[in-house]
């Protein structure tokens, strides 16, 4: 299946010029979509750079300057899905998540709509997390599950995998959340519409280079959006 993983950066350069290289070392059959908000410390020069080497394997999008998480990969989603490819994934700069474990989850993707890379399934892990993080993290799960209704472990993680067609029937310019939620929102509305998801067990090491995005006001945003995620 045609491939694509989607890697939104703010401000990554220096993990860049390594992630790319690392998820094509693993994956040789799939191709990079790097979506950059302009970043200060020219990331996108980096991907331009990645790009003689690797030439139609990476490509770039750029945009204007910094608009959040969400609307980067939604920019990316449509710029994926006008070029038809069958698989889309989400993957962080940094290395939290690890090109290996992106392996596992691209075979498991054939027999199923979407992937979940999970922290919280048998296998699953978290690797240099304080205790208040874990339980964020563990809490908003919770949270997740009791309102929506399904018993995913993992909602709010960023390491997934979709099939074209449910990025196409959940219908991208339906989508309100762009932080935290932002991924609660995408797996409740494929589960709504029928999609049957799978958790595959990864390794979630904190970054090894730059500042994490993470921020209270975007915890504090996922809690409410949760509501109106079900009952909007």
């Amino acid at each position: 299946m045609k491939t694509l993983v989607i890697i939104p950066t703010y401000n990554e350069k220096e993990n860049i010029q390594k992630i790319v290289p690392a998820v094509l070392r693993e994956n040789p059959q799939v191709e990079v979509l790097v979506v950059d908000d302009n970043s200060p410390d020219q990331t996108g020069a980096e991907v331009r750079k990645l790009q003689e080497t690797y030439q139609n394997q990476v490509h770039l999008l750029s945009r204007d300057g910094k608009e959040g998480l969400g609307k980067a990969y939604l920019a990316g989603f449509k710029w994926a899905l006008s070029r038809d490819y069958d698989v889309i994934v989400e993957m962080d700069a940094d290395f939290s998540h690890r090109p290996i474990d992106l392996t596992i989850m691209l075979q498991k993707i054939t027999t199923s709509d979407f992937v979940v890379g999970s922290r919280y399934v048998h296998g699953g892990s978290t690797v240099n997390w304080g205790i208040l993080r874990k339980l964020i993290s563990r809490g908003g799960g919770l949270y997740s599950r009791i309102i929506l209704g399904y018993p995913l472990q993992d909602w709010t993680g960023g390491f997934n995998a979709w099939k074209k067609a449910v990025l196409e029937k959940i219908g991208l310019d339906s989508i309100t959340s762009n932080g935290y939620s932002f991924q609660i929102e995408l797996k409740y509305k494929a589960l709504r519409n029928g999609f049957r998801g799978v958790e595959s067990p990864i390794t979630f090491e904190d970054r090894r280079v730059g500042q994490s995005k993470m921020s209270l006001k975007i915890v504090l945003e996922a809690f409410y959006k949760v509501w109106q995620i079900r009952f909007g």
